[in-house]
């Protein structure tokens, strides 16, 4: 189970709306970040991996999207419940193998 959130889903899109459009005028680019952090009450690493998850998904910078690393989590989970079965069929076939009729 995923840990609950600190900061509610509106404040951090508010936030990350907030540092792209001030980085992208060049007068207030400098700083950005860390400025809307300290208005909104955000530890400034909190926000600039908000920003930098959000330019991943957007397509802006590489890396794994949100999206990727749910599916990938989802195929690790599946592929290692198959795993479990497969181990607990060969042991019961290894089992009955050597029961004698």
């Amino acid at each position: 189970m995923a840990a609950p959130r600190k900061y509610p889903d509106e404040l951090r899109e508010r936030a990350i709306r907030m540092t792209v459009d001030m980085r992208r005028d060049p007068v207030t680019r400098k700083g950005a970040l860390s400025r809307v952090a300290e208005q909104l009450g955000i530890n400034p690493e909190t926000l600039r991996n908000w920003v930098t998850q959000a330019e991943v998904d957007a397509g802006d910078r590489p890396g794994t999207s949100t999206a990727d690393a749910a599916r990938i989590a989802e195929l690790e989970r599946e592929n290692l419940e198959l795993r479990r079965s497969n181990a607990i069929l060969r042991s019961a076939s290894a089992f009955f193998a050597s029961v004698p009729d």
